[in-house]
């Protein structure tokens, strides 16, 4: 008899969590008759519905589930969750990313589910909201864990910050497991991606291209990359473009702080050739993106662990970043990458220019491009998974 999983998403859109459900969904033993239950996108995102299309996956889209907070929305969202829930009687209901997690997890333990898990693919514990609103948070996410079968941290760090700083739960209901994905296409034929990438955005060979790919949310700090582009432009007289990939509420202004720091853009009115700045909007070839670049920054506050550095190291690119969240899970400092505390563009500016004065400073890209592809492939997540599934249902049966 096979076991029933609901997997709740609160939006498809282009990331890490939307691959990793999509990867759970279509792989998982045929022992689990898996329904992925997604919300609604917002503006500004691109739909993620292709990654679904790729495995054949037809979402339940719940049309009242979005990421913003609406309490007459949120509670439409939550009856719909409960009523499916009860109609279709799965065994296991599976959550992801916090506005999902807190709905689905509620609907779950309402209607009864015998196991109940969520997934922290980040947490907005710090840097998010004022201090009051974080505290409910907190409260709120201590009452959900308590309900929890399981909670599933992708890196240990994360697990430390969880149960030791923010005090969620005890660490014996929470197992780590590292996200996963397929990265095989990020090392097949990248002089060709490479190519292909530059060519699409009139980059020369001699340009040393940055590039930082994420939303357009202060939570991403974007403002620091573009003061740490400009101090780099002032240190060497080697070409240099920032490239600027994804989308979000921030892009005009973030527009207007490249004029402020004198660097050109291709979203200004000048028709000056030489940009020093280039937003792409979104990209679905991510694996052409990472080949184009010579350099992938990531200047967050806070993190879960970041795909884009995944998917960078994997590629064998240097990374440049902030130490938050789990990057020190995947980032070793002076061997496959560097990390600064937050906000220290002086640090961060320097080893930018380490790596532009020598590639070569980093000789240990290659042998941590396997190990990555390794430690983070998709088949190693899906038995993961199964692995905790299977424990669990033998414990309730």
């Amino acid at each position: 008899m096979s076991i029933k999983v609901i997997r709740i998403m609160h939006r498809l859109s282009i990331s890490g969590p939307t691959h990793h459900a999509a990867y759970l969904t279509h792989y998982l033993n045929k022992t689990f008759e898996t329904q992925l239950i997604s919300g609604m996108i917002t503006p500004g995102e691109v739909d993620g519905k292709f990654i679904m299309d790729q495995f054949g996956i037809q979402p339940i889209y719940i049309e009242s589930l979005k990421r913003s907070i609406n309490p007459f929305q949120d509670f439409l969202a939550l009856l719909e969750l409960y009523r499916f829930i009860k109609k279709y009687k799965p065994q296991i209901v599976h959550t992801h990313a916090a506005k999902s997690g807190t709905l689905g997890r509620l609907a779950a333990y309402l209607a009864g589910v015998p196991i109940i898990i969520h997934t922290f693919h980040g947490h907005t514990f710090h840097s998010y909201f004022n201090p009051f609103v974080t505290r409910i948070f907190l409260a709120i996410e201590r009452f959900l864990a308590s309900k929890s079968t399981r909670i599933i941290a992708i890196s240990e760090i994360q697990k430390q910050e969880l149960t030791k700083q923010f005090k969620l739960c005890n660490p014996e209901k929470v197992v780590v497991i590292p996200l996963g994905f397929d990265l095989t296409k990020f090392a097949a034929n990248q002089d060709e991606k490479r190519t292909k990438f530059r060519s699409a955005w009139k980059i020369d060979n001699n340009t040393i291209a940055i590039g930082i790919i994420g939303r357009l949310t202060k939570i991403k700090n974007h403002a620091m990359f573009l003061e740490c582009i400009s101090k780099l432009k002032a240190q060497t007289n080697k070409k240099i473009v920032a490239l600027i990939v994804g989308d979000g509420e921030l892009k005009n202004e973030l527009n207007e702080t490249c004029a402020i720091l004198n660097l050109e853009s291709n979203l200004s009115d000048s028709s000056n050739k030489s940009l020093d700045v280039i937003f792409t909007s979104w990209q679905e070839a991510m694996d052409e993106v990472i080949n184009g670049l010579d350099i992938i920054a990531l200047t967050s506050l806070n993190e879960g662990t970041p795909v884009t550095i995944i998917e960078a190291l994997s590629a064998g690119k240097p990374v440049v970043s902030t130490n938050v969240g789990g990057v020190a899970d995947i980032v070793e400092h002076g061997r496959n990458g560097f990390l600064t505390a937050s906000n220290d563009s002086i640090a961060f500016t320097n080893h930018l220019l380490d790596l532009v004065n020598d590639s070569t400073s980093l000789p240990n890209l290659q042998d941590s491009a396997i190990e990555t592809r390794h430690q983070f492939s998709h088949t190693r997540l899906v038995a993961d998974v199964e692995k905790l599934y299977n424990s669990l249902v033998s414990k309730v049966k």
